[in-house]
């Protein structure tokens, strides 16, 4: 990663903003009281299937994505960007930052029920009031495109897999028996019509 020019701090000085405890587990780096006043753009792209790349090239190292996920915000500008205390920078981001690759259900089936998604990056999102699910639905093709928001403004769309899941645990709305959704943390959340 390319810093600004008259940025002089060290990578050691970054990663120890970043991970405290040099570990990419436990608490996430407070990013949304950092603002930094150094903005640029590295070229970077998280694309539609949750892959990283960086000036053309995609970014294996999951260690260094997972490094990057963490340090992730978008603003009320609408764009995305990775931040530290010292700088941020711009992140292209073709549909959501994440893929919510699995989702388990903890407690009987019905409104107290939690359902709790794993993402790409290993970040866990329990739907509910803080965490919402939407689905947008193409008006041409009719196919959903569902969401789940993980932190802050950051969603993660919900991989097909997932979305079937979802799907075999719906239930008609209790206020409108022509919508089908599921129940989170005692919030229901619309996925899809019934048929």
């Amino acid at each position: 990663m390319k810093s600004s020019p008259d940025n002089t701090l060290s990578l050691e000085e970054t990663l120890k903003a970043i991970l405290p405890d040099g570990k990419l587990s436990g608490k996430l780096p407070p990013v949304d009281s950092w603002n930094p006043q150094n903005c640029g753009d590295i070229d970077m792209v998280i694309r539609a299937d949750g892959s990283w790349w960086h000036e053309g090239g995609r970014m294996n190292r999951e260690r260094m994505v997972k490094m990057f996920s963490r340090i992730l915000r978008k603003d009320e500008d609408g764009k995305t960007y990775l931040v530290t205390p010292y700088e941020k920078v711009v992140v292209d981001v073709e549909d959501a930052p994440f893929i919510a690759v699995r989702v388990d259900r903890a407690g009987e089936a019905g409104p107290q029920q939690a359902l709790a998604f794993l993402t790409n990056v290993g970040d866990v999102a329990v739907a509910g009031p803080d965490n919402p699910i939407r689905v947008e639905t193409d008006a041409e093709t009719g196919e959903p495109a569902p969401y789940v928001l993980v932190r802050g403004r950051l969603e993660a769309k919900i991989a097909r897999p997932a979305f079937y899941e979802l799907v075999d645990m719906a239930e008609a709305d209790p206020k409108d028996e022509t919508v089908l959704g599921v129940w989170s943390q005692g919030v229901f959340f619309p996925i899809g019509a019934a048929a």
